[in-house]
């Protein structure tokens, strides 16, 4: 899920890059430091390329704090995304006169352009999948590797649940008639007027269950004798009269 930026980056690796193996882990940190961010001065950077120091963690814990990165330690994928994001806006920084021509394959098709907005949005900035992360946590959204498939996803829900019209039509109640159950016979006492009374309302509740159920059965049947019903007659097989 790295390899674009990787190979933006130069990095040695961009295929085999497993941010799972700690140690290939550590070293890509340190790299990314010392090549592309550069964030620290270079005698402050001691702790972190003591990679095999079993406080390495907590030094690079300091140093998504230092560097402004939205996730945690725990959070390695999205943390790796996000430093490489950073690096490569560093990287543009540093060489702007050599990818000011550079034009983005999307260019090239701008019927695609105008037909979904969302592929004009820089999807690598470091920003951006911040807030769209922070909108999925929010609406209870599942991650995905691809923030713009998670924006997607987000911009369906808000218009599917969260409109004004939608949150309208969710909000009207459903009013049923009133029902008076001195009306209605229980047909045993249970010797408690309140246990009566619910004894009543789950037999009411339960006549309705049979009458959905009953009008199911009909509209089942109705579908069979459709298929089935052969309005033709064919003589051969009797006749009329005596």
């Amino acid at each position: 899920m790295f390899r674009r930026k990787l190979t933006a980056l130069e990095y040695h690796n961009p295929t085999g890059f497993d941010c799972k193996d700690e140690t290939e882990f550590r070293n890509f940190i340190v790299w990314l430091e010392d090549q592309k961010i550069r964030h620290y001065k270079i005698e402050d950077r001691g702790n972190l390329r003591n990679i095999p120091s079993s406080d390495w963690p907590k030094y690079f814990e300091k140093y998504l704090q230092d560097v402004n990165c939205p996730f945690s330690v725990q959070e390695r994928q999205e943390t790796v995304d996000w430093l490489l994001g950073l690096a490569v806006r560093f990287e543009y920084g540093d060489n702007v006169e050599k990818y000011r021509n550079c034009k983005p394959v999307t260019e090239t098709n701008d019927v695609q352009k105008s037909a979904d907005p969302l592929i004009n949005l820089d999807s690598n900035n470091p920003d951006f999948k911040a807030g769209v992360l922070a909108l999925a946590n929010l609406l209870k959204i599942q991650r995905h590797d691809d923030y713009l498939v998670m924006l997607k996803a987000i911009k369906i829900l808000v218009q599917e649940r969260l409109t004004p019209d939608a949150i309208a039509k969710a909000s009207q109640a459903k009013e049923g008639l009133p029902v008076t159950l001195d009306k209605h016979i229980l047909g045993f006492d249970t010797g408690d007027a309140t246990l009566n009374e619910a004894a009543q309302i789950l037999r009411l509740l339960h006549i309705e269950e049979l009458r959905e159920l009953q009008t199911k059965i009909n509209e089942a049947i109705v579908a069979v004798q459709a298929i089935i019903a052969d309005p033709k007659t064919d003589h051969r097989l009797g006749k009329v009269g005596r």
